[in-house]
């Protein structure tokens, strides 16, 4: 009787199957499955098992495996698992796992303003709003500190220029120095007036000016050569052609 042998690999090999004879025993299956993928044999303490009994040795009978329980039909197909064996170390894991855990313990960090509260709202933000808070709440102090130390820096200059605390030197009144208001009203007045006054006189003058401009001829040295531009004064006036100034 032809059994299937069903063989599940670890890759790059995959699962693959091939028939064997049911008096074949579990060491012959395996040099079978040698024989079909070369390649295995380069790979040392390969362990072959069937599913249905890892506990089986390698002189177990194929047949044997296909017996089924009481009531049951025996089975055509047998399923075995190759894997590699993989080879232990000398031990020690478990320490080094508790040394490395002791190492991120000890770089634990307290820095959690990234982190939210139950509002949504991030830590950084709750604590930037109680600095704020703080600061308000300390400003007059402060104010009150920077006027002082301004009042005594003020007194220790007045001290080295020989300043009396009322503002003013040893000998001169009291206002020396200071920068007083003008409220002479008369003097304000007259300023006004003298002001108002010499605007007529200017505007006359710059009037006169304007009209000798208009009067006087070009200077033959000032016209523009090319300049079609006849009887136009420097200034941009138009001259009379037969008006004699006497």
């Amino acid at each position: 009787m032809t059994i299937t042998v069903l063989v599940s690999a670890f890759a790059p090999f995959g699962n693959f199957h091939l028939s064997c004879d049911e008096d074949a025993t579990i060491q012959q299956v395996f040099e079978d499955v040698m024989v079909e993928r070369p390649l295995l044999q380069r790979i040392d303490n390969l362990r072959f098992v069937p599913t249905s009994r890892p506990g089986a040795t390698r002189s177990t009978l194929l047949s044997e495996l296909c017996e089924g329980e009481e009531g049951e039909e025996n089975q055509a197909l047998v399923s075995f698992r190759l894997t590699p064996v993989m080879v232990g170390g000398k031990g020690g894991f478990g320490s080094q796992l508790r040394a490395a855990g002791g190492r991120m313990s000890s770089k634990k960090t307290s820095n959690n303003d990234s982190c939210r509260d139950l509002s949504g709202r991030r830590l950084s933000t709750l604590k930037e709003a109680q600095k704020l808070a703080a600061y308000m709440e300390n400003e007059p102090a402060r104010k009150k500190t920077l006027d002082d130390a301004q009042k005594a820096k003020l007194a220790k200059l007045e001290k080295e220029l020989g300043i009396a605390p009322g503002g003013s030197k040893e000998g001169q009144p009291a206002h020396a120095g200071m920068k007083r208001r003008l409220d002479d009203t008369e003097f304000l007045e007259e300023s006004q007036a003298i002001v108002e006054s010499v605007k007529p006189s200017v505007a006359e003058g710059l009037l006169k000016k304007r009209k000798r401009a208009r009067l006087d001829p070009i200077p033959e040295s000032e016209s523009t050569p090319g300049s079609d531009l006849k009887g136009t004064s420097a200034l941009g006036g138009r001259v009379a052609p037969d008006v004699v100034v006497a």
